[in-house]
């Protein structure tokens, strides 16, 4: 039985977005929710998508919380070759609600066609590699996850496992007829990210990647902002990511070392571009609405001298044809500066982390507000001979604007696991409604190419300490230079 008088989180986004200034603007010009309208939504009440989740760590018990939030998902499987994830996943899916039976009415399934046999690069352990069982809260568990992709009460997949597995996983799903939502980044080589847009391109599954920013509604509304011209001409672009936490997890047992902490090793994880920078570099590519051209940095061990492989400080410039830079910065044994995203124009910084705005000359507010401001804070001096300045050139001085009116989560980013309210939510529940309706979105797949392929150019450019043209051969016709 449908129930059109859910006003469940999607529709929710949708409404706030229509209310806010240049609301019905914007979402006509956002292609990845051209068919999450609220007429759809109503159309597709109701209907159900059986997922199977496909590594059920840290991220993958984050997302399973949302999921129960989301009446149109409903977990059939879990898979995981760590018995303690498995079962704390489990312990989610059973609990309160979001253990729904619906039927699935409407969702198809399709049998498992040229599912590949690779080895699963040393991930799966012996012990019950087969097995499939069953939990008190009737969800199946199993360690092998092609036996998530051969069960037919499997309609769709999502994958959060460790980033080198990304492409195998999602390239054997979309051939299996299932419908696939990757965490980020989208591979751990160019080659591997080619290889899954090809599989995707070639096929009518859809495919999502963990892009959140995308569904964040201050993040829409400050690139709306942009691309109107509130800040000006882009002139350049500074992001940075700072932490102060080793990044590592406690290990039971030793020869678990590189399964738990898989994130500091080369041969499963990009580092700290992969994992942080793959979310910043995506919008400001956004923003310019191109892709660069040459990338060069640096890259070192600093501080975390534990017997780590990945960088833990990186500094990366990204050059566009314009002469336009992206200066990226991350490290982890210092937080101070937090998370920011400063989108530099010629009229004003644009800060998309934190959705706020300042102009270069301030006309939002009046001359005496300023005025007044400056006496009270006993900066105003004698008048210059050229005209009154009512502002300093101090960062200080500048009066920062919201780019949207009432409350709206921002993330300081020290979260290892994911925020609430950063669009995590809305991004999953848009990837529901397209399993249901089989449309697939615009752009999300070729977004999380673009800004996989610079992550791995600026690893590569700290590895070889040269500057790098972007290769040609991963060029695909979504890209502009």
């Amino acid at each position: 039985m449908k129930d059109n008088n859910v006003d469940f989180g999607l529709r929710t986004f949708l409404k706030e977005l229509g209310g806010i200034a240049g609301g019905t603007a914007l979402l006509a010009t956002v292609p990845w929710l051209s068919s999450c309208t609220p007429a759809r939504l109503k159309e597709t009440a109701g209907e159900v998508v059986r997922i199977g989740m496909i590594g059920t760590g840290s991220r993958g018990q984050f997302h399973l919380h949302n999921l129960k939030a989301i009446p149109a998902a409903r977990v059939t499987v879990l898979c995981d070759t760590y018995e303690p994830n498995l079962r704390a996943a489990a312990d989610i899916v059973g609990s309160g609600p979001g253990t729904r039976t619906a039927a699935n009415s409407g969702t198809r399934t399709a049998a498992n066609s040229g599912t590949r046999t690779a080895a699963n690069s040393g991930t799966r352990t012996a012990a019950g590699a087969g097995s499939n069982t069953r939990t008190p809260a009737g969800v199946k568990t199993c360690t092998d996850w092609r036996r998530v992709l051969d069960d037919p009460d499997v309609d769709a997949v999502i994958i959060a496992t460790p980033l080198h597995l990304h492409a195998e996983m999602t390239i054997a799903a979309l051939q299996a007829g299932k419908h696939v939502f990757c965490e980020k980044a989208m591979a751990l080589t160019e080659d591997d990210c080619l290889a899954a847009y090809r599989a995707y391109t070639s096929g009518d599954r859809v495919l999502f990647y963990g892009m959140q920013r995308l569904f964040d509604p201050k993040y829409l509304e400050a690139i709306r902002l942009i691309h109107e011209g509130k800040i000006g001409d882009i002139v350049g672009m500074r992001c940075h990511w700072f932490r102060n936490a080793d990044w590592r997890r406690a290990v039971p047992s030793p020869e678990l070392e590189r399964h738990i902490n898989w994130r500091l090793y080369r041969e499963y994880s990009g580092g700290l571009m992969t994992e942080l920078g793959s979310h910043q570099l995506e919008v400001c590519n956004w923003a310019l609405g191109l892709m660069p051209v040459q990338v060069t940095g640096m890259g070192d061990i600093v501080y975390w001298r534990d017997g780590r492989e990945v960088y833990d400080s990186v500094n990366v410039t990204y050059r566009y044809s314009n002469g336009c830079k992206i200066c990226y910065e991350s490290l982890i044994a210092n937080k101070y500066n937090g998370m920011e995203e400063q989108i530099l124009g010629s009229k004003g910084t644009l800060d998309l982390a934190k959705g706020v705005y300042w102009l270069e000359e301030d006309n939002e507010i009046s001359g005496m507000r300023q005025l007044l401001g400056q006496v009270r804070d006993g900066v105003f001096s004698a008048v210059p001979a050229a005209g009154p300045s009512w502002r300093p050139e101090l960062r200080s001085r500048y009066v920062p604007h919201a780019v949207m009116k009432g409350n709206y989560g921002v993330a300081a980013g020290e979260s290892m696991t994911g925020e609430s309210g950063d669009g995590s939510d809305v991004l999953l529940e848009a990837f529901c409604q397209a399993c249901i309706t089989g449309e697939k979105a615009a752009d999300i797949v070729e977004e999380a190419y673009c800004s996989t392929l610079l992550c791995l150019l600026g690893n590569r450019a700290m590895e070889t300490g040269r500057v790098l043209d972007f290769p040609a051969e991963y060029v695909i016709p979504y890209m502009k230079f």
